[in-house]
């Protein structure tokens, strides 16, 4: 039932963004970036499976937006960009994961927003490279070789975004059903256990963190390519927190879930943001309060109970 309701629900949703993006011209962007959000925040979700949560994975975002920044001058081609992005962050998560996949918890936790802010401070601080808090502004890329017009080429990165996310969201899916995904939940739960079964902890923590944060690559160079201006403030803690805001209001009981809640997030912030201009985020904290009250498996679980309780399906 539960594998049903989700090709489904799916299915529902790449034709719903699809519609959204055809009927409000104004959204594609805002869905773009909602599907790059819920990529990253799918990196996130394999970490939660083995109870950790990063409070640092902006880091990789800015990384994947920065590898596009620079190479775009000299490589113009989005369908280059993106497995360049996707490879320079999971290197990056490798060497780093070498490191805190010794660590549980609130070190693993912290260690993470460690790391990026020293990455925020560099990109900050090294202004002949970086162009510091001026950012730097990325001319749009041809895409599978076409010079597009801007509004072919909005189209186009919706499309790139919506390809990936469901690659991604299958992949994470098959992976979370895999042994190593398996083993992700006993990290959470019984890690001894693991270790006496001749399963390696830190390997299976290292490989979910390095594939998170190749996945964070993909999601800032989408980000980079979208709003064609890439600034530091992509690796500040306040990026990594949005990302786990995410994940808790998507709910991490599926792949779908990153994805629901970050559409969520970005239409309420939109509308919070045009209605509310001075208390937006407030709006945001009770959004996400009220989630965590009454949907603790997030806008996903809530979605499943209320399909768990349709006449004629298992309760």
């Amino acid at each position: 039932m539960r594998r049903g309701a989700e090709i489904s629900l799916a299915l529902l949703g790449v034709a719903g963004v699809l519609a959204a993006a055809w009927a409000a011209p104004w959204l594609r962007f805002v869905l773009t970036i909602a599907l790059a959000k819920g990529i990253a925040v799918l990196g996130i979700l394999l970490l939660l499976r083995a109870g950790q949560v990063s409070f640092g994975h902006a880091l990789y975002l800015s990384s994947g937006a920065y590898v596009v920044a620079f190479l775009a001058p000299s490589l113009p081609e989005a369908l280059l960009l993106l497995p360049l992005a996707a490879l320079i962050a999971g290197l990056i998560g490798l060497v780093a994961g070498l490191f805190l996949a010794r660590y549980r918890d609130i070190f693993f936790g912290m260690l993470n927003l460690a790391i990026s802010m020293v990455f925020y401070s560099l990109l900050e601080k090294l202004y002949e490279l970086t162009r510091g808090t001026d950012g730097i502004r990325v001319e749009p890329p041809r895409v599978a070789g076409l010079a597009l017009t801007l509004e072919a080429y909005v189209w186009a990165m919706l499309l790139v975004a919506l390809v990936l996310a469901v690659g991604f969201g299958m992949l994470v899916r098959a992976y979370l059903a895999s042994p190593m995904g398996q083993a992700l939940a006993g990290i959470k739960t019984r890690e001894t256990r693991l270790e006496f079964m001749g399963v390696s902890a830190r390997r299976v923590l290292l490989a979910a963190y390095v594939l998170s944060a190749l996945m964070g690559g993909v999601a800032g160079a989408i980000v980079g390519m979208t709003t064609r201006h890439v600034t530091p403030l992509l690796a500040y803690w306040t990026t990594s927190g949005e990302l786990v805001f995410i994940a808790i209001l998507g709910g991490a009981g599926g792949a779908l879930g990153p994805f629901l809640g970050a559409v969520t997030y970005e239409l309420v912030r939109v509308y919070a943001a045009a209605a509310f201009a001075e208390a937006w985020q407030a709006i945001l904290g009770v959004v996400l309060l009220l989630v965590i009250l009454f949907a603790p498996g997030g806008l996903w679980g809530m979605l499943l109970g209320l399909l768990g309780r349709r006449p004629g399906r298992a309760p």
